[in-house]
């Protein structure tokens, strides 16, 4: 078992002129350059832009749906640099609801289980294949209100790592929560990100044409 070791790639203008930021989490195997790649396909005026790196490769060394028990310490770790970075973020000067979150795959579960742990009007989260961490969802275990934060879910149908039952389950949670929830299934679609998807959160999340 492991922690995570404060590891944080950034790109885009200094954080200190920069109108609003985007925390990108990557997935399992990946890289935080590889995430952070996004960024030219969103095209995000003005905004700095992060991506902290695992320290194994991993944000947590089993699958999302396991007990939460089984993931531990290195879950608790990963929700720690989120929320360090977050601090920073508004340490700079960008207020909570100019931060963005972009996640793919196990990202894409860390940025659900993240925002939902610190529910608030946030400017928006992505999760490109995604849902909420555990082998149960307890609704005790999220706390705040969202405030029509606009969340994107999308998904493969079927996805060889993320049911969409759990899917469909998160939307439910975080929409009770005061969300405002965009979930997109693709059909047969392989375990990746299209261009569809980057576009939808270009629209949806970002408000961008």
């Amino acid at each position: 078992m492991y922690i995570h070791q404060k590891n944080i790639i950034t790109a885009g203008v200094p954080v200190a002129e920069a109108k609003s930021a985007v925390i990108f989490i990557h997935g399992r195997g990946a890289s935080a350059t590889d995430i952070i790649a996004l960024a030219d396909h969103l095209q995000i005026e003005e905004a700095a832009f992060f991506a902290p790196q695992t320290t194994n490769n991993s944000w947590y060394p089993h699958s999302f749906m396991v007990p939460v028990k089984e993931n531990q310490p290195a879950l608790d770790s990963a929700l720690q640099v989120i929320k360090d970075l977050v601090t920073v973020i508004e340490n700079a000067g960008i207020p909570q609801d100019r931060i963005y979150f972009v996640g793919f795959s196990q990202g894409a579960c860390l940025t659900l289980e993240y925002i939902s742990r610190n529910a608030a009007k946030y400017g928006g989260a992505v999760a490109f294949t995604g849902g909420l961490i555990g082998k149960e969802i307890h609704m005790q275990n999220y706390t705040g209100n969202f405030k029509q934060t606009p969340v994107l879910i999308t998904t493969g149908d079927p996805d060889p790592h993320v049911p969409v039952s759990r899917v469909e389950l998160s939307k439910g949670l975080i929409e009770k929560m005061n969300a405002s929830v965009t979930l997109k299934i693709y059909p047969g679609r392989p375990h990746t990100i299209t261009k569809q998807e980057i576009d939808l959160a270009r629209k949806i999340v970002f408000q961008l044409n």
